[in-house]
Parts: C-alpha cells; sequence; structure tokens
C-alpha cells in the first residue's frame, strides 16, 4: 500500500488510532489539516470494522412530530418557527393520531421537537408522554426535547434541571437527543444562535440527561463560519461528556442546509465531508456507533460515508418538517439503499438494539 501514498506526517498519528490508542486534539487538528482524505477514511473504516460487522449497516424507523411551530429562539439559519398567536400546539389527541399510523407503518418510535414556545406548560409535556405510553405501551420509545427545550421547561417551572429530568423520565421519556448543537463554540453560536444558550448550558443538561438514565445522540453541524479548530473542540467536548457518562450512543456529523440568508452558508465539497466523518470515527473512540444522515446527505454521498467509518444510517424518519429529505422514506428504501451500497441492512431500535 505504500507505494500508492505519499508518506506523510500525520501518517503515525492514523497508525496510532488504527492500533486502537486514543488521539488527542492537536493531532485531530493535524489530521484534518493536512492527513490525505483518503488514508483517514481508510483508518476510519478499519477501526469501524474492528467495532462492528463488516458486513452489515443498521438503519431505525421513527416518527418525527413537531409539536409546536411557536420559537422564540430565532435561529439565524432555521425557518422552521412561527411567532405566536399564529403558530400551533398539537393537542395530544392528534400527536397519538400521529403515532398510530407511524405503528401502521412499522415504526415503533416517537421522536418529539419543536420549537421552544413559552406559553406551553410543563404539564402538556408530561401529558403527552404518559398518554402516548399509557396507549401504546412499554413497546414504543419516547426520545424527546433537546437541551434548549429542556432549559425552557427549567425555566418556566423555576424547577432545578435534575427535577425536570426526572419528571420527564418518570412520565415515559426513554431518551433525549443531543440536539442543537450545531457547533459547540460559544462565538459561533453568538452567531448562529444568540438566544439558544452557552456551550456549558448544552453540555449541563446533555450531562444531567445521561445521569438520570436518559441516552441518546450527539451531533454537529458544519458549513458556516466556523473554523477547523472550532471543530475539533467540538469533537473534544463530546469525547468529554462520553468519559463522564458514557450517554452518547452514537454521532452525527452533518452540514447545514440552506433555510434562510441570516447567515453565512458555504458549500462542503464531498471529500471534506467524509474527511471529517471519518475523523469522527478516529477520534470518538468511546462512542460506539457513528451515523450517516442521508437525510441531509442524500444517497451519493451517504453510501460513500458508510464505506469511511459510518455503521449506521438515522432513517426511516416519517414526517421530516425541518430537513429536506433525499428519499429514504419508506424502509423497504433504506433496506435497498443500504444493499446497493454493498451491505446487508439490519434493523435496529433507538438503543441500537437489532432486531
Amino acid at each position: 500500500m505504500e507505494k500508492f501514498f505519499r508518506s506523510e506526517a500525520s501518517d503515525s498519528v492514523l497508525a496510532k488510532a488504527i492500533e486502537g490508542e486514543r488521539i488527542s486534539p492537536s493531532e485531530a487538528l493535524e489530521l484534518y489539516n493536512s492527513a490525505d482524505f483518503l488514508k483517514v477514511t481508510v483508518a476510519a473504516r478499519a477501526i469501524r470494522n474492528r467495532r462492528h460487522d463488516p458486513s452489515v449497516v443498521t438503519y431505525t424507523m421513527f416518527r418525527i412530530v413537531n409539536y409546536t411551530t411557536v420559537c422564540r429562539m430565532n435561529c439565524s439559519f432555521c425557518s422552521f418557527h412561527e411567532p405566536a398567536p399564529s403558530g400551533m400546539v398539537l393537542p395530544v389527541d392528534a400527536i397519538v393520531q400521529k403515532m398510530q399510523e407511524a405503528m401502521a407503518l412499522g415504526a415503533n418510535q416517537l421522536f418529539l421537537q419543536g420549537g421552544v414556545n413559552p406559553d406551553i406548560p410543563f404539564d402538556y409535556y408530561l401529558t403527552v408522554v404518559r398518554t402516548v405510553k399509557k396507549i401504546f405501551g412499554r413497546g414504543i420509545h419516547i426520545r424527546a426535547f433537546s437541551p434548549v427545550e429542556i432549559m425552557e421547561m427549567e425555566r418556566q417551572t423555576g424547577m432545578s434541571l435534575r427535577n425536570v429530568v426526572r419528571e420527564l423520565k418518570q412520565a415515559g421519556m426513554d431518551s433525549t437527543p443531543g440536539a442543537g448543537a450545531e457547533i459547540l463554540s460559544d462565538r459561533m453560536r453568538s452567531i448562529l444562535s444568540p438566544n439558544k444558550g452557552s456551550v456549558a448550558d448544552w453540555v449541563r443538561v446533555m450531562q444531567t440527561c445521561h445521569e438520570e438514565g436518559l441516552p441518546g445522540s450527539a451531533n454537529i453541524v458544519i458549513g458556516s463560519s466556523e473554523t477547523r479548530e472550532e471543530i475539533i473542540e467540538h469533537l473534544r467536548i463530546v469525547r468529554d461528556i462520553q468519559d463522564r457518562t458514557g450517554g452518547f450512543l452514537a454521532f452525527i456529523p452533518w452540514t447545514f442546509q440552506k433555510q434562510t440568508d441570516k447567515f453565512f452558508l458555504r458549500s462542503v465539497p464531498a471529500q471534506e465531508y467524509l474527511k471529517l466523518l471519518g475523523l469522527c470515527r478516529i477520534f470518538l473512540d468511546n462512542v460506539p456507533h457513528i451515523e450517516a444522515s442521508i437525510l441531509v446527505l442524500g444517497r451519493g454521498v451517504g453510501s460513500l460515508a458508510l464505506h469511511a467509518g459510518a455503521d449506521d444510517i438515522s432513517s426511516v424518519v416519517i414526517e421530516e418538517n425541518v430537513l429536506t429529505s433525499h428519499g429514504l422514506n419508506t424502509e423497504e428504501k433504506a433496506r435497498e439503499f443500504i444493499r446497493e451500497s454493498g451491505f446487508n441492512p439490519v434493523k435496529r431500535d433507538l438503543l441500537y438494539n437489532s432486531y
């Protein structure tokens, strides 16, 4: 193989990672800045294949329910919000109906997300979760509420964050998404979403959720004015939380989509995305799974991502109102995509149990 690749100073870092040693943030930055992206993806694939069956790619099915379109955050990159009182809040029976439709399609998992609506009482969230659990039983998994939504509950109720999380879990919430991270840099957060809270806020909520038995995922979104140093710092923060809690089951890198003209959007070349995905697999040595978001990437780059360190696609998504879907909206399409990419499809739940 050596005769096909030019020798680089970063080769020793990749060799170290392949041998199972942890790389430092400075070494990760070196890989991002100077390593051949093919070498990075080859190393990431080797690590992925050591951790998971090389022949298998997993997928899941869940129903996203956007329970409100009202949001006071006014994030520069997001067009999914309406000012009160023109926005809506879904009644509980409408959410139940949406889950009945999803169950008929084979999706027994609910993903609740919405805007930060200051007019929704805390009891609404508890009632939604309790009612869904009561009707569909323990066979349904409820993933719900990003850190910023939970912080709004904390603000509104005056309860401690830990007690808010405990009440949600007691009502029947099973896991929580690490959404709203975008780039874990206070400089970038002031550009993208100044009302959303600091990096420390996001860390505080995720760590508390994990400590209270609510695992989930984390992500990163690139394609604006973030620096590579900020990207690596984001990965470091996630890895450090994981060292403390072990609560992240997966990590998903994706790119910003054009929704508004309020912030700078750059085009991310396929090779940069794939290099970042490979870097995520190499650096996040304590996170079990790396997901390729076909919803954002599309099929072409998504297929390559499965050969560059990813072991999972986070489809099938039933009803997505925020991002543009790239067509894996049925289970058969997801399975077909995985097979065409060269793998055997295996269905899993949101806790990564195969079935």
